[in-house]
């Protein structure tokens, strides 16, 4: 069925949208000017956040078409949909965690926010960028299959910002308000719970890589 082969680029399109609308409404508090204590820090330097919120919100909502099968393959010599994009999301993808990573490191910790989440989003930051750059390498080699996995896991570490709205809505109504060590449990289970998936989808292209040509062996037969 066609329909079906937009399942998985609309579920990641709404997972993106929590990231983007709150990025949407901090620019709005940054064009505006009200200086509070939650975003004083967005206010002394400024440029970080400015270079992130725009390449996150490209680089989910992009990247969500990615995954359709269709768009990779180009026609009459031309590049596929799927090359042309990328060419923007590798450095979109890359600014985006760069950006992330400074933020982290040098803007004050906002309430709620410890060490061990600071940990955890400097690891998990590299890991998108070590993963983007690797992707890269194998797209050069043309070895488009690790290249096809890398670029899956940096994006699932990206959409884990939209997995925590999954994660953490049923602990606030089961158990109650996060404090400081269980939002960082939460989040850190977000990062994994993305790349669990993603390492999910990972198998199962290597799965049925590996039957095809046992199949068409057995049809020629």
């Amino acid at each position: 069925m066609h329909w079906a082969r937009w399942l998985v680029p609309v579920a990641l399109i709404i997972l993106s949208l929590v990231p983007v609308l709150a990025g949407t409404v901090r620019l709005g508090e940054l064009a505006g000017g009200e200086v509070t204590p939650e975003n004083a820090r967005f206010f002394d330097a400024p440029l970080p956040v400015l270079i992130h919120i725009p390449t996150v919100t490209l680089y989910l909502l992009l990247g969500a078409f990615q995954f359709i099968p269709s768009l990779r393959s180009g026609k009459r010599g031309r590049p596929s949909w799927h090359r042309i994009s990328g060419r923007i999301l590798v450095p979109t993808g890359l600014l985006a965690a760069l950006s992330g990573l400074w933020m982290a490191i040098f803007y004050d910790l906002p309430p709620l926010d410890g060490v061990l989440l600071l940990v955890l989003r400097l690891v998990f930051g590299t890991a998108m960028v070590v993963s983007i750059i690797l992707g890269l390498l194998a797209v050069r080699r043309h070895n488009y299959v690790r290249h096809s996995e890398w670029m899956t896991r940096a994006y699932a570490i990206g959409i884990s910002q939209g997995t925590i709205v999954v994660v953490t809505i049923p602990w606030i109504l089961l158990i109650g308000p996060v404090t400081e060590l269980s939002r960082a449990i939460l989040i850190g289970a977000s990062w994994v719970l993305s790349l669990a998936v993603a390492e999910y989808f990972i198998h199962r292209r290597r799965l049925t890589a590996s039957t095809y040509p046992a199949k068409l062996a057995r049809s020629a037969g």
